[in-house]
């Protein structure tokens, strides 16, 4: 039993020392903040149908923004690592006008927050198939296949788009974005 009180004891004051060194922890979102966000943003006066609609999607759009961002992640690694720190010159010009435009109209705005604090933010999901497929050698050994990441990234845009959009995804399409988000993960594992 002093084993047992030792070894939980120490647990405890491991855990406190690391909260004071400012030890970063994962970002969970409980019951409590959910109720708090559905209050500022007057949920009693939304329509219910079409509220239980959204909450639905809201699940669906939590698996694709952090799979977008995964996906954003690994281009800006693997471009960085392949081309150095002047890799976002590799990246198509379109891209990087369409990019240079939106965050000078976000400077505008400071009084809203900004897409991101990096150029990634500001890429529109289809880019990023375009980052890959056009520098195609930064990804050989992590995809294996410019011609399957296309595929992947083109049919979760479709739902991706229905998602953000307002759109309502039947059952079929959330379990392809299921089995492509899988699929990626498992490749770039």
């Amino acid at each position: 039993m002093d084993n047992l009180y030792s070894f939980v004891y120490r647990g405890a004051l491991t855990e406190e020392a690391l909260d004071r060194v400012g030890r970063h922890r994962r970002k969970h979102f409980g019951a409590e903040e959910a109720r708090e966000i559905q209050k500022s943003l007057c949920y009693e006066l939304l329509e219910p149908d079409n509220l239980a609609e959204a909450q639905r999607m809201s699940t669906v759009y939590a698996a694709i923004h952090a799979f977008e961002n995964t996906v954003r992640q690994l281009v800006a690694k693997a471009m960085a690592e392949h081309h150095g720190e002047a890799w976002w010159q590799k990246v198509p010009e379109r891209i990087q006008k369409t990019v240079k435009t939106r965050m000078e109209e976000d400077a505008k705005f400071r009084w809203h927050g900004a897409r991101g604090a990096t150029k990634m933010n500001y890429c529109d999901f289809s880019d990023l198939a375009s980052i890959i497929v056009t520098n195609w050698t930064a990804f050989e050994d992590v995809l294996a296949n410019p011609e399957w990441a296309k595929a992947v990234l083109s049919t979760l845009e479709k739902s991706r788009n229905i998602a953000m959009h307002g759109g309502v995804l039947a059952k079929e399409d959330i379990e392809r974005i299921g089995m492509n988000i899988r699929d990626w993960t498992r490749q770039t594992g």
